[in-house]
């Protein structure tokens, strides 16, 4: 199975510009096309969280026509920049969404459970995860501790170095940490949030944040750097899952590039 991973696209309302700067509905755009560029086409398209900027109904109304260009199967979950009831509100049509509370959900129709958590507080940037919530997890992933299982959440739950994104990282990680790390199932645990490619060790598992379909911040390691964005390669996830090899992730840069050249 082949999960592609957007992440971030972060609409804005019509007529303007992501931090005005970035397009962001075209380049939701592009990455759609990405997908449907490469060699192998995914089996499903797994976008996690900012599909907005300001989760506002206008917003929704233009990610929806963007996504409407996709013609590969697709699941959607919240990022601290959607409004939780906005988000619910413009995807009545899709059937794996709770009608009220958190955005949690468990898809156990391919030969990978995807198990998404709502990781948004209301008004805040940080993500946490209640103990309805950690409840929910541990009762989902203990209906199958065999299954193969991806583990799907907007904020990264671990520190990055980049301090200026590290305060608004996953809050309380050690409880979810805890779950996770009690199921050996667990191929990989996916995020986004950071708007750059990280990869982890952590729950006895391996975690990766994409990129974003937008704006990648920038690497500055010292503790006291000033935040700051580049409109950069955008890049996209794609996670290959094998019986026989388990779960290898890719990063695929999103654009059209120099090449193909015959060398390897």
């Amino acid at each position: 199975m082949l999960i592609a991973q957007l992440s971030d696209p972060h609409v804005c309302a019509p007529g303007l510009l992501y931090k005005g700067v970035a397009d962001a509905k075209q380049l939701l755009s592009d990455a759609i096309s990405h997908l449907h560029r490469l060699d192998r086409q995914p089996d499903l398209v797994l976008i996690t969280g900012d599909l907005t900027d300001e989760g506002r109904p206008e917003e929704y109304v233009s990610f929806r026509e963007l996504i409407g260009a996709l013609e590969l199967p697709y699941l959607l979950m919240p990022g601290n920049h959607d409004h939780r009831e906005s988000f619910r509100q413009a995807f009545t049509d899709l059937a794996y969404l709770p009608n009220q509370g958190a955005l949690h959900y468990c898809i156990d129709d391919h030969p990978i459970r995807i198990v998404a958590l709502d990781s948004c507080q209301p008004g805040k940037h940080h993500g946490l995860i209640d103990e309805e919530g950690l409840g929910w997890l541990a009762r989902t992933l203990a209906q199958n501790r065999q299954k193969p299982t991806l583990v799907a959440i907007h904020h990264p739950p671990f520190e990055s170095g980049i301090k200026y994104i590290d305060d608004y990282r996953l809050l309380d990680s050690e409880s979810i940490e805890s779950i996770i790390r009690s199921h050996h199932n667990i191929e990989a645990v996916i995020c986004g949030h950071v708007h750059r490619p990280i990869f982890r060790r952590w729950a006895g598992t391996v975690i990766a944040a994409c990129p974003s379909t937008c704006t990648e911040i920038a690497l500055r390691l010292t503790p006291t750097a000033t935040p700051a964005s580049f409109t950069g390669t955008p890049g996209c996830l794609l996670h290959l899952w094998d019986p026989r090899t388990g779960m290898v992730s890719h990063l695929s840069h999103i654009g059209c590039h120099p090449g193909p050249y015959p060398f390897f």
